[in-house]
């Protein structure tokens, strides 16, 4: 999947899965976080296109040196997820940040990681004249 500002391709591989839904972040997420990270999985083609904001990061530990052995790369990105009525009708949207974290592999490709800050917009929703004009993920 590529990156639109960027032109980057991202890959996705089993690994991905894997921490994806096992990750020590994932497991420390409470309240509607846990629900969140597992609905907005699809999403994920579309929050990768949409990603801004990359940058670079050393692999410090180098507790993943077999992983990212060119460190790591890490993307903002955004995404909502709709809030029904008793109908099953769309009444609004939350939306949420969040950061792509991909590993910089040595052979030089990107592969996605795991997403994790999701953190709630609490500024104007996207599609307001009052934001930076981006449109979430899921809006139609």
């Amino acid at each position: 999947m590529e990156v639109s500002k960027t032109k980057d391709f991202i890959y996705i591989d089993k690994m991905f899965v894997d921490e994806y839904t096992g990750s020590e972040y994932t497991n420390k997420l409470v309240g509607a976080l846990p629900k969140v990270k597992a609905n907005m999985s699809q999403g994920i083609p579309q929050m990768i296109e949409i990603a801004t904001g990359k940058r670079w990061k050393e692999d410090f530990g180098k507790k993943h040196k077999k992983k990212a052995g060119k460190g790591w790369f890490r993307y903002n990105t955004r995404f909502a997820m709709p809030v029904t009525n008793d109908n099953g009708e769309i009444i609004e949207y939350k939306v949420y940040q969040a950061v792509l974290i991909v590993r910089y592999y040595a052979d030089e490709k990107l592969y996605l990681y795991d997403i994790q800050n999701i953190k709630k917009e609490t500024r104007y929703p996207s599609w307001t004249e009052a934001s930076d004009g981006q449109k979430p993920v899921s809006y139609e």
